[in-house]
């Protein structure tokens, strides 16, 4: 094949150096705009994993990439005067410098032909390639010609940021955050090579812009720096290699994401690669990574599928198939760790304290988890397990195994849950005239047994009329509170469980078939009218509701404060009002359900008017020693709907009328929804409403094991983790993955003692077979 490189970058020069040695026959030509030894930034950084890859597929330049490059294991940040440290993280730093020399000298010995201070316009330059790959970075000239095929979409992120060099040198991956008076600033270090480490500075566009850095130019940008990181460089000064920039040199980092990777032009098959096809932020370290491992990739498919022209297309389809998957995997944790610089200042810088703080930090990806630090760094994780241990109010000895945050303590008002794991309220639609019956006492009396801190049923309706099926739980009478007060009775006797209750009103979603019938199917036969905020219906098919005046306000708030006041009466600890998932309440909420000119719609003051007017009754009915929950859609994933940004002007309303705790659920509250799903994926919702707002939270969705509920917790992303699922498949969810983390000391109920033994025991066995 003739085989032609736009951009030599490591993906061009790699994957030309790689297809040069699987198959010398190959004609290859890297064509750079640069002159062979100009290069822009410092030093670039992969893992110990992308150099072990490289040893594989070309061991000679890897040798030699191994002789130049700095390895360390230590991450160390420096916060509001403390110094910690942790190690086992696995990276590798060199200059892009000298990693191109070495690429482009493996090239030249392999017998790629390099061409140098070339700018190319248009792919129809090489008629005669039959492959041309784009690696020409994110301007990519090429691949903006064919935009409507490649479809990039660019998104660029409000942060600044500057990328320097110092001449001292680091002995760790070093994170220095600086407060002055208009905001954070915080640097990135790590050297690359014996003289020199890399330097860069991000901060927000509020104080960048309050500083005057943009009228600055590069050594006035550079000065600034110098002085608010003083401390840190210790008498060693600040470079750059960016003089031919205009004004003060700092950037905003640009976020590329291509609908399509590959065109045939009519002569040549067209394939982006690297910074041409997909950026991600350097918060993770991860562009050169991706340039490199596309290379691998696409070098490896042609070497399955054969090295000739006719492969070529089919190659391209598998490559672009395999390559999205991961790319995806990584940007996606490369957006997190973007967005936790992003926001440092305003959610964690001021609020959490340093050792919390740090362990935030390391997880912002949400690649690295709670047992994962285990792994890297045991000493460093038992020893904050202590320090959160200590935090929550227990007693530790040193040396001695602790319980990890989500088996510590939680108080709130004058309930004290002994964990932090919460049964979420699930339908069952099994309830009969809305009792709690027997059916009732097995499923959530096993799962008091089974370990959590807190059960709730599910959502406990307040009237006949407020239910989403006939099989709906109610506390609209005696005889409801009698079968409440006796799964009370016996989760206070039989466990360590608290038993919450959540009450609300399904609004325009009530009168609905059970879910294995035909769920948010309308009734044929014994409906009951239906109420909502505005008269719109949730399905095409179902029934249009009321929209609501003051009297039917009236009676159901009167509803509210009645099922409250029997709720007391079963001796429950908690309450949680129920504003979420498209029901009446929520429906008030959200722009999507509530289209009211009065004063009950239009502003956010206007939408929470009726719902925070019931959270006053119901929680002036509610005993003072006890706390409530509030339960909020956080993302109504839909257009036009509610966004994480109107869910925290909500929460603070809430928290100011009195609420104890948000629950941060989202979506439901349109069928036009399109969630974007994934593990942990309503955890930055509760994230930005404890850090931001200020109030305690409870994270839900995919949270499926101990790791998911230790690292949230852990990094005061939420105090509590409902788990939903997991907890129907297996009633003993928090005991059993107490034991799946080898921690012993969790009590079992006395009568399952002979089980735990041999549970135990049995994981043991299955480790060691391993």
């Amino acid at each position: 094949m003739r085989i032609v490189c736009v951009g030599g970058g490591p993906a061009g020069l790699y994957f030309a150096l790689l297809m040069k040695k699987l198959h010398p026959e190959h004609q290859v030509t890297v064509v750079e705009r640069n002159r062979p030894y100009d290069t822009f930034g410092w030093g670039v950084v992969f893992s110990d994993q992308t150099m072990a890859s490289m040893q594989v597929w070309d061991k000679e330049s890897a040798d030699e990439i191994q002789q130049a490059f700095n390895h360390w294991d230590d991450i160390e940040v420096l916060f509001k005067g403390t110094r910690q440290r942790t190690t086992g993280h696995g990276f590798v730093g060199i200059g892009r410098k000298k990693l191109l020399n070495i690429l482009q000298a493996r090239c030249e010995a392999l017998g790629v032909e390099l061409t140098f201070e070339t700018e190319v316009e248009s792919d129809l330059e090489y008629p005669d390639a039959d492959l041309l790959i784009v690696s020409d970075g994110l301007n990519s000239k090429i691949r903006n010609k064919y935009a409507e095929i490649f479809e990039p979409d660019m998104a660029v992120r409000p942060n600044r940021y500057i990328w320097l060099g110092t001449n001292k040198l680091f002995d760790a991956f070093t994170f220095d955050f600086r407060k002055t008076d208009h905001g954070w600033f915080q640097a990135h270090i790590y050297k690359f090579d014996e003289n020199t480490s890399t330097f860069i500075i991000e901060t927000t566009e509020e104080a960048y812009q309050a500083h005057g850095l943009g009228e600055m130019d590069q050594q006035q940008s550079i000065d600034f720096c110098q002085d608010l990181f003083a401390e840190t460089l210790d008498g060693s000064e600040l470079m750059t290699n960016a003089r031919h920039m205009r004004g003060s040199a700092w950037l905003n980092f640009t976020r590329l994401i291509c609908g399509k990777w590959s065109h045939f032009n009519g002569n040549s098959h067209v394939v982006l690669m690297g910074d041409a096809a997909h950026t991600a932020h350097f918060a993770i370290g991860s562009g050169t990574k991706l340039a490199i491992d596309d290379a691998i990739e696409l070098a490896n498919q042609f070497n399955k599928a054969g090295h000739g022209k006719d492969s070529i297309s089919d190659v391209l389809k598998v490559y672009e198939d395999i390559r999205r998957v991961d790319v995806a995997r990584i940007q996606n944790a490369a957006r997190n760790a973007m967005e936790w610089f992003e926001v440092v200042g305003q959610r964690y810088a001021d609020t959490l304290p340093p050792e919390q703080f740090m362990y935030s930090m390391l997880t912002r990806s949400q690649r690295i988890s709670h047992e994962n630090l285990r792994l890297r760094d045991k000493d460093w994780l038992e020893g904050y397990e202590h320090w959160f241990a200590q935090l929550s109010g227990l007693e530790v000895k040193e040396k001695e195994r602790c319980l990890p945050p989500m088996f510590t303590p939680y108080t709130l008002r004058g309930t004290t849950l002994a964990n932090r794991i919460v049964v979420s309220p699930m339908a069952m639609y099994s309830a009969t005239d809305g009792v709690l019956d027997d059916f009732h006492m097995v499923h959530l009396g096993a799962r008091a047994m089974g370990g959590a801190g807190l059960i709730f049923a599910e959502m406990t309706c307040v009237s006949p009329d407020a239910r989403i099926t006939p099989g709906c739980l109610g506390l609209w009478n005696d005889k409801q509170i009698a079968g409440w007060k006796r799964f009370v009775d016996f989760a206070h006797a039989n466990s360590n469980a608290k038993v919450g209750i959540q009450i609300g009103h399904a609004g325009r979603k009530g009168a609905t078939k059970r879910a294995w019938d035909g769920i948010d199917q309308p009734l044929e036969e014994g409906a009951w009218p239906l109420f909502s905020a505005s008269p719109l219906p949730y399905l095409k098919q179902s029934v249009v509701p009321k929209a609501m005046n003051r009297a039917d306000m009236d009676r159901v708030k009167a509803d509210f404060v009645a099922a409250t006041k029997r709720a007391a009466e079963t001796g429950a600890d908690w309450l949680e009002l129920h504003c979420a998932h498209g029901y009446l309440l929520s429906s008030f909420l959200s722009p999507l359900t509530n289209v009211r000119t009065d004063e009950y719609g239009g502003s956010h003051e206007n939408m929470t008017r009726y719902p925070l007017e019931v959270f006053a009754a119901v929680r002036e009915a509610w005993p003072e020693n006890k706390p409530i929950s509030v339960r909020l859609s956080c993302h109504d994933w839909a257009e036009g709907g509610n966004t994480p940004e109107d869910a925290a002007i909500y929460a603070q309303m809430f928290k100011d009328a009195g609420a104890d705790l948000i629950d941060c659920s989202s979506g439901q509250v349109s069928k036009e929804e399109k969630p974007v799903y994934g593990r942990l994926f309503q955890t930055p919702f509760s994230d930005k409403i404890r850090n931001e707002i200020g109030i305690p939270t409870i994270a839900v969705g995919a949270i499926s094991e101990a790791d998911h509920a230790n690292s949230i917790i852990s990094a005061g992303r939420a105090d509590l983790c409902a788990v939903a699922r997991p907890h129907l498949a297996d009633p003993s969810w928090a005991l059993h993955e107490a034991a799946k983390i080898g921690l012993k000391s969790v009590a079992w109920p006395k009568q399952y003692m002979s089980a735990k033994a041999q549970y135990e025991a049995n994981l043991d066995r299955a480790a060691a077979a391993k």
